[in-house]
């Protein structure tokens, strides 16, 4: 994942039925000697792009997934993928043909809530407001996820919110695993086999992170004003931040330092540019960044 012209991005291939893919492909337990290493070849070898930084994510192995690029076996054999989150600040048009930079909430319209709840919303209510019926479960479960009650939003609670509207069948990707006609508007864009799953995963876990490690440095260039840092939290956790409430906890942190230069290209008056600070040298920890929210 990258942040590119304002917006959290994530990078593609073109999967079966032109659908966007997460690079991927299968290791070789000859060829390859660890997990990460077949990971960074063929990533590179599909996207042209380098990996920096990635972590391991999840282990993915529900029954029926299904993917083009898999290794053949034997019938009923199960496919196991193992997930990882990769995080840079260079995001350059990546040279392979196939592969470009995506907008994440392309997929997942319904988790930008940084203007308020989106237009899609009122058609997901409906949507789900019928499947729940009069089942009291269900509904508690929508008005948790959804806050369409007294529910607070839960921004790192997005696979859990992909989930259900693959259960209700509010998705595409619902319909055709079932082989049943694809809704005819289905929120946010397809992706193949269960990689919007899995990115879901990815964007839960990275949301997650920002408030207890500081991963958005690695998503930001060497020096950025205060503004461009929050503007980068709230492209990723897709909530609007309070302007001082924000800064303030950001300088108390120590996360950041002042360079002593200024932006020239805000359009207004110059901004102080600052850098990130790094680890504490003495534990080599650093905190997440504080995520004041605009209610």
């Amino acid at each position: 994942m990258a942040i590119r012209d304002g917006r959290a991005c994530v990078l593609t291939t073109a999967g079966r039925d032109g659908l966007a893919a997460l690079p991927f492909g299968p290791f070789d337990p000859v060829k390859d000697r660890t997990f990460e290493r077949a990971l960074r070849d063929f990533v590179t070898a599909q996207t042209g792009f380098r990996l920096g930084f990635v972590e391991q994510l999840y282990t993915f192995g529900d029954a029926g997934r299904e993917s083009p690029r898999a290794t053949p076996g034997p019938t009923g054999a199960r496919e196991v993928s193992v997930g990882y989150l990769a995080l840079t600040s260079e995001a350059a048009d990546p040279p392979g043909a196939e592969a470009r930079w995506t907008p994440v909430l392309d997929f997942f319209p319904w988790e930008d809530r940084r203007g308020g709840p989106p237009a899609v919303q009122a058609a997901i209510d409906a949507e789900l407001a019928a499947w729940a019926g009069d089942d009291v479960r269900r509904r508690a479960r929508v008005d948790s996820l959804f806050a369409t009650g007294d529910a607070r939003w839960a921004e790192t609670r997005v696979l859990e919110r992909y989930e259900l509207l693959y259960e209700a069948g509010v998705v595409a990707e619902a319909a055709r695993d079932a082989d049943r006609p694809a809704p005819g508007a289905a929120p946010g864009r397809a992706m193949a086999s269960d990689h919007r799953r899995i990115l879901a995963t990815g964007l839960g876990r990275l949301r997650s992170k920002l408030r207890y490690r500081p991963v958005l440095f690695d998503l930001t260039p060497p020096t950025f004003t205060l503004s461009q840092l929050q503007a980068a939290a709230e492209a990723v956790a897709g909530v609007s931040l309070h302007k001082q409430n924000f800064r303030r906890g950001v300088e108390r942190t120590g996360l950041v330092a002042p360079t002593g230069a200024a932006s020239t290209g805000t359009g207004g008056r110059p901004a102080a540019l600052f850098r990130a600070t790094g680890l504490d040298p003495a534990d080599g920890q650093a905190p997440g960044l504080p995520l004041p929210t605009v209610r």
